[in-house]
């Protein structure tokens, strides 16, 4: 995973990294099971964007990425 730098005279980037399978925890089942993780990093000039902005921004984005149906609606 990386940090995206921001230049003059962009406001926003969007870093995404090469996705990864990983055991993640299931409370349900209490037990591991291997997902597809895709690193995202979300870089914005706070003087532009609030940061509630940014990490509603991010929310969706995972949210779309889970489901790639979504995507296609």
């Amino acid at each position: 995973m990386f940090t995206p730098i921001i230049n003059c005279p962009e406001v926003a980037i969007l870093g995404v990294s090469r996705s990864s399978m990983q055991p993640v925890y299931d409370a349900k089942t209490k037990s591991f099971e291997p997902r597809l993780i895709l690193p995202l990093s979300l870089s914005y000039d706070h003087r532009v964007v609030d940061g509630a902005d940014g990490a509603r921004f991010t929310s969706h984005m995972r949210m779309m990425l889970s489901d790639v149906r979504r995507l296609l609606l």
